[in-house]
C-alpha cells in the first residue's frame, strides 16, 4: 500500500503513526515500521484484513478494486475520506451494487411467531357435574419471501400440543402456503391461506384463487376455492365461491358477502332433513350476510351481523341468523396495561354459518346455537398478553345447554 493512502485513512479515523502502541496481527509489519500503530488500528476497525495468513502484503502492489474495499469500509466506520471516495467513485459504484445486492438478499425472507397457551373448561348442559378441562399449546411460525417487488411468496407452520395427555405431539402441519400480489389493479393470492372474511360465517383455511380490487376505502373480494382439508360443515371435495363488497368510511365500516357451495356443504337429506347428521351427504348452501361497524365515541364501537340462508331451511329454526357486539377500548401488544373488553349476543341456526369464530359449542347437531359472551383481553408486558372468554349457549332444536370458559396467553415473537 502506498504511504499517502495509508495515511489519508489513517488519518481519517483520527490515527496517526505515533498514537498507541498495540499488538498488530501481521508478521511481516515489524514493530519499528512507520506504519505499524496506523495498521494495528486499521485492523482492529475492521478496515484492514491482510491476506488470511497473517500477513499484510505491504510490499505487494494494491489493485484498485482492494483499495476501494479499504475505502468502503472506513466509511462505513465514518471515516471522511471524500477525495478517495472521488478517486474510486467507479470501484466503490460496483462495490456498493454487489453489497446492496448481498443485504437485498438478506432480508428476502422473514420470519415472525406466536406462541399460545390455552386452557379451556366446559359444563355441559349447564351442569357443573359434567365438566370437560383441556389445556394446550399451539405455535405458529409465519414467513414471507419477496419474489420480486410486487410479489411474495407466504407461508404458516403449526403445532399443536395437548398439556393433558402422556402423549407428544409431534406433527408440524404447514397450514398455509400461497403467493400474492399485484396484476394489473388487483391483488391476487393464489394457494392455502387462512380466510376470515366474515368470522361468524367462516373461519378456516381454504385453496384456490383470492381476488381484490380497490382500496381500504372500498373494495371488492371474489374468491373461488375448496376446504383445505375436511371440517365439520364443509368438505374439500367440493367448491365455495365467495363474492364480498367491503369500505370504510370515518367512524364506519361494512360488509356485504355470497357465499355459494356446489357439492361442499354437508347437508342430511332423509329422516328430519337438514339436522339429521347421521345420514348427511354433500350438498349445497347459499348464505348472504351483511354486517356494520360504528364508533359511537373514540374508546366504544357497536356492531350487528346479519345472516340469511337461501337453500335448505328448517322451520323449526328459520333462515335468519345475527350476531350483536359492544366494544369498550382495545389491548395493543406494544403498550403495556392496555386492555379491551367485549360482550356478543349471537342467534345463528346452522345453516347460516360454515365454520364460525366461536368457542362455545355449536351445536351443529341440534339445530345451531344462541346465547352471549363476555370477553377481555390485556396486554401484560411487550408482545405478551392474555384473554379470558366465556360463552354460555343453548342449542335452537332442544334443551342442551354448555357454558364454557377460555383462558389463553399469547408470546409474539
Amino acid at each position: 500500500m502506498e504511504k499517502t493512502l495509508l495515511a489519508a485513512v489513517a488519518l481519517s479515523l483520527g490515527i496517526t503513526a505515533s498514537a498507541y502502541a498495540a499488538a498488530n496481527p501481521f508478521s511481516d509489519v515489524p514493530a519499528g515500521h512507520w506504519a505499524y500503530d496506523s495498521i494495528a488500528k486499521l485492523a482492529a476497525a475492521g478496515v484492514v484484513e491482510g491476506y488470511g495468513d497473517t500477513t499484510f502484503g505491504g510490499d505487494k502492489l494494491m489493485t484498485r478494486y482492494e483499495m476501494a474495499q479499504i475505502v468502503a469500509r472506513a466509511m462505513a466506520k465514518g471515516a471522511k475520506v471524500d477525495k478517495l471516495a472521488a478517486e474510486f467513485a467507479d470501484e466503490l459504484d460496483n462495490l456498493g451494487v454487489r453489497v446492496a445486492n448481498l443485504e437485498k438478499k438478506s432480508d428476502n425472507i422473514h420470519f415472525w411467531g406466536q406462541l399460545r397457551t390455552r386452557y379451556e373448561r366446559w359444563d355441559r348442559s349447564g351442569d357443573k357435574r359434567d365438566q370437560h378441562d383441556v389445556s394446550g399449546g399451539r405455535t405458529r411460525i409465519w414467513g414471507e419471501g419477496k419474489i420480486n417487488d410486487s410479489w411474495t411468496y407466504n407461508l404458516m407452520l403449526q403445532n399443536e400440543q395437548i398439556f393433558s395427555n402422556n402423549t407428544g405431539e409431534e406433527e408440524i402441519q404447514f397450514k398455509r402456503a400461497y403467493v400474492q400480489g399485484r396484476l394489473g389493479g388487483m391483488t391476487v393470492r393464489a394457494g392455502r391461506w387462512g380466510e376470515d372474511i366474515s368470522p361468524m360465517v367462516i373461519d378456516t383455511h381454504l385453496e384456490g384463487l383470492k381476488f381484490t380490487y380497490g382500496t381500504n376505502k372500498l373494495n371488492f373480494t371474489s374468491m373461488f376455492t375448496k376446504a383445505a382439508g375436511p371440517h365439520s360443515t364443509l368438505t374439500s371435495s367440493g367448491r365455495l365461491n365467495i363474492f364480498g363488497l367491503a369500505g370504510n368510511y370515518d367512524r364506519s365500516n361494512f360488509f356485504v358477502n355470497y357465499y355459494n357451495t356446489n357439492n361442499a356443504a354437508v347437508v342430511a337429506v332423509e329422516k328430519n332433513g337438514w339436522y339429521d347428521w347421521d345420514n348427511s351427504t354433500k350438498g349445497d348452501k347459499d348464505i348472504f350476510n351483511v354486517g356494520i361497524g360504528y364508533k359511537i365515541t373514540p374508546t366504544v364501537r357497536l356492531f350487528g351481523e346479519y345472516m340469511r340462508s337461501v337453500k335448505d331451511e328448517d322451520a323449526r329454526v328459520g333462515s335468519n341468523g345475527y350476531v350483536a357486539r359492544i366494544e369498550y377500548k382495545g389491548h395493543d401488544v406494544n403498550k403495556p396495561g392496555s386492555f379491551g373488553l367485549v360482550a356478543n349476543y349471537y342467534n345463528q341456526p346452522s345453516n347460516t354459518f360454515f365454520i364460525p369464530t366461536i368457542s362455545a359449542n355449536r351445536f351443529l347437531f341440534n339445530g345451531g346455537f344462541e346465547g352471549w359472551n363476555i370477553g377481555a383481553k390485556y396486554t401484560f408486558a411487550k408482545n405478551i398478553y392474555g384473554l379470558i372468554d366465556y360463552f354460555d349457549t343453548d342449542s335452537k332444536i332442544g334443551d342442551n345447554r354448555d357454558k364454557v370458559l377460555v383462558t389463553e396467553v399469547y408470546f409474539l415473537f
